[in-house]
């Protein structure tokens, strides 16, 4: 892993961007979204412990995912009822910065170890088609029982977010592609990603604020930059 040099690259890089990826749980929204989910099915502290030792880097991504997932364990009806009573929390900013940033012409991804159903919501909320979330896919038995998860998504490991970029640069020929996250596996996805914006807005991972070129507290201070480049 590798992080460019120095902020103000970062900055350059972002003034001119023609692709931000924004991570999700944390950064887009401010909550996790798995996190609320076990809340909702009565497990929340349980899969809390796992979420603070897969963002910190200690385990795997998938080994975390599935530890998670099992204690959960959430039919297709709870999903279903969770995503209708459920608020998106939308971070302080972030509508005002995906809608600049489109204005300019600018694509905006969703890249997420998180669930496709749940984020949704929070994508339409923004304007983000739904071809432009990369985020994992949960699987139902017949009668709507959980069976676990689509381990093809490139999501669902680590390095996976990584893998989304390398495949959009490689598909739509983007030569300033941004990340947004505020963990490891999203510093982790530059390179390939051109730079990395660590956010520390909702909770800040100590290896991201130190590791990351330019590290922010708020999506006005990119709005801000933007502005620099009107």
């Amino acid at each position: 892993m590798s992080v460019i040099a120095s902020q103000e690259d970062v900055q350059s890089i972002w003034r001119s961007a023609d692709a931000v990826c924004f991570d999700v749980d944390s950064t887009v929204l401010e909550d996790e979204g798995l996190d609320e989910l076990a809340e909702f099915c009565g497990v929340g502290l349980e899969v809390r412990e796992w979420t603070k030792r897969a963002m910190g880097g200690n385990v795997s991504f998938r080994e975390a995912l599935t530890a998670r997932l099992k204690i959960v364990n959430p039919s297709h009806q709870k999903i279903t009822e969770f995503i209708k009573h459920h608020d998106v929390r939308f971070t302080p900013g972030i509508k005002e910065l995906v809608a600049k940033l489109q204005s300019r012409g600018t694509e905006v991804y969703l890249v997420s170890g998180g669930f496709h159903s749940i984020i949704e919501p929070a994508a339409k909320g923004l304007n983000i088609p739904t071809q432009n979330i990369f985020a994992n896919k949960l699987k139902f038995y017949y009668k709507g029982e959980f069976a676990g998860f689509d381990e093809n998504q490139p999501t669902s490991d680590s390095g996976g977010k990584g893998l989304v970029v390398k495949q959009l640069k490689e598909r739509f020929g983007y030569k300033k592609l941004v990340f947004v996250g505020d963990g490891v596996t999203d510093m982790e996805a530059c390179p390939p990603a051109d730079a990395f914006i660590g956010f520390g807005g909702n909770v800040i991972r100590s290896s991201v604020k130190e590791k990351a070129a330019w590290f922010v507290m708020s999506f006005q201070e990119l709005i801000s930059e933007l502005d620099k480049a009107s």
